[in-house]
């Protein structure tokens, strides 16, 4: 437990929002986002070298799957591709968090270039901080990151439910 608190417990507004953003999360989780949202990366990129398959759907474990960004510099990259649009450059094994924090910075401006809406986009820290809270704007990226594109008849299609904000 001490080596996951790294930093002073929130307090106050700061913990109320933290608080309702794992709550939200909680919600996206009994509705089944997770899955559909690790089912799809994996679908994505499957055969891929040097992918490995996630199968845990638990927000730690997709977390710490992503959390060098460079399986979603793969992810975003297969799309651009299927695009016709240059792909994101990105370094498969991020040996520090500055490198981590470029690939996932690198994989949102990848995403911004595909289509997804600014709005959608996360914050490096997001990820890369490893809290449940946060985590769910990464889970609502690739989310809306799906749904764009199915719209542009990308396969496997992302079958995740379409949320009302989405």
């Amino acid at each position: 437990m001490a080596e996951e608190r790294l930093r002073a417990g929130k307090v106050g507004t700061a913990y109320q929002i933290e608080q309702k953003m794992e709550h939200s999360y909680d919600r996206e989780e009994a509705a089944g986002t997770p899955k559909a949202v690790v089912d799809w990366i994996n679908g994505q990129l499957e055969g891929e070298t040097g992918y490995e398959k996630l199968t845990n759907y638990d927000w730690k474990s997709i977390s710490n799957h992503l959390k060098t960004g460079a399986v979603l510099c793969q992810l975003i990259n297969k799309l651009l591709k299927a695009d016709g649009k240059p792909v994101v450059k990105f370094q498969k094994k991020a040996a520090s968090p500055f490198i981590a924090m470029t690939n996932i910075e690198n994989f949102c401006s990848g995403a911004l270039a595909f289509g997804l809406a600014k709005e959608f986009t996360f914050q490096s820290g997001d990820l890369y901080e490893g809290r449940k809270g946060p985590f769910l704007n990464v889970l609502n990226c690739i989310h809306s990151l799906g749904f764009v594109a199915n719209g542009k008849n990308v396969a496997p299609a992302y079958t995740g439910n379409l949320k009302k904000d989405d």
